[in-house]
């Protein structure tokens, strides 16, 4: 059985390495963006951004101002038992999302959408968002816990498509929305950019964020089509003249993913994401003997959660076949 004590002192740990450090793959990214962009505003603004990057590790304080809205995304192994159940797992991750609100401090952004009502530590009626997943491998109890700071106004769009709309329809609404995003600074650029294709409305969206979210830079769809075009759309954005917060420049896309769901025949729903200049996640495993092994890929997109089919032969088995 998993203890609770280590999952929500994981989890504090977590909503504050989120807020302050950068992840490598995207700082890594970011540095190469800095290093082709030749917009005047756009690489004083990148340069300006990776100089706070290490002021804000430096002095242990958010990166940013705007702190976004903190959400969980929790992977369960098979095995996986909690002590106090799934309820005291939610509990330490309300109770983690508020100390650290307090104590990084995060800026507290919910509020409810009538009333306008504030508790000041980023909990309230369905806030924070916690997302399930479940892995049969490895073998044994272990909970993966990853928070995402994301900002929760702008940034994202859908389209309901048809299937008549093809590549090109899908590559029409992605510079659509990245237009947008630039001109109407409703996204803080560069940024990794996550694309869901299908599945239903709800679930679409969900893909996209994910996508954004979840994969690290330079992670490739292990569809090799798929994976093209993820190449393809990065490179694309990256021409359309716009740069940094959207100023004149080359570096609006630091990566591009893309995720599918089985969606309606008669429908092709997409959506698009944007992270944000700060893209804001940490992950640790908690197993039963309360070890933490920290890691910077959420690991979120393994064979299993892609599966198509019914049934799912656990790796043992599949490696004996």
């Amino acid at each position: 059985m998993i203890p609770i004590g280590p999952i929500q002192a994981t989890a504090e740990a977590l909503m504050a390495k989120a807020a302050i450090e950068i992840p490598d793959d995207y700082l890594d990214g970011l540095k190469r963006a800095a290093d082709a962009e030749d917009g005047d505003l756009s690489s004083f603004v990148l340069q300006a951004m990776l100089q706070n990057y290490e002021a804000a590790k430096e002095d242990r304080r958010a990166m940013c101002g705007d702190t976004g809205c903190p959400r969980w995304f929790v992977k369960l192994s098979n095995d996986a038992r909690v002590e106090g159940g799934p309820v005291a797992l939610e509990e330490a991750l309300r109770r983690a999302t508020a100390d650290a609100t307090r104590g990084v401090p995060l800026r507290p952004n919910r509020v409810h959408p009538l009333w306008r009502t504030d508790h000041n530590n980023n909990v309230g009626i369905g806030a924070p968002e916690i997302e399930y997943g479940f892995e049969p491998e490895p073998v044994g109890e272990w909970v993966d816990l990853t928070t995402v700071h994301k900002g929760g106004l702008f940034g994202t769009d859908y389209r309901m498509l048809f299937p008549s709309d093809g590549i090109e329809g899908i590559k029409r609404f992605y510079l659509d929305s990245l237009v947008a995003f630039g001109k109407r600074g409703l996204a803080c650029q560069p940024a990794i950019i996550g694309i869901g294709l299908g599945g239903s409305k709800d679930t679409c969206m969900v893909l996209g964020k994910r996508a954004a979210c979840l994969r690290v830079v330079g992670d490739k769809n292990p569809d090799p089509r798929i994976a093209a075009l993820e190449e393809e759309f990065k490179e694309l954005g990256n021409s359309i003249g716009m740069g940094a917060m959207g100023f004149v420049g080359k570096s609006m896309v630091v990566d591009c993913h893309i995720e599918v769901g089985y969606c309606h025949t008669g429908g092709m729903q997409m959506s698009v994401h944007a992270f944000c200049l700060s893209s804001r996640r940490a992950c640790a495993r908690v197993w039963s003997d309360g070890r933490v092994e920290h890691r910077t890929d959420p690991e979120w997109f393994t064979p299993y959660q892609r599966r198509e089919t019914v049934e799912w032969q656990t790796l043992p088995l599949a490696r004996s076949a």
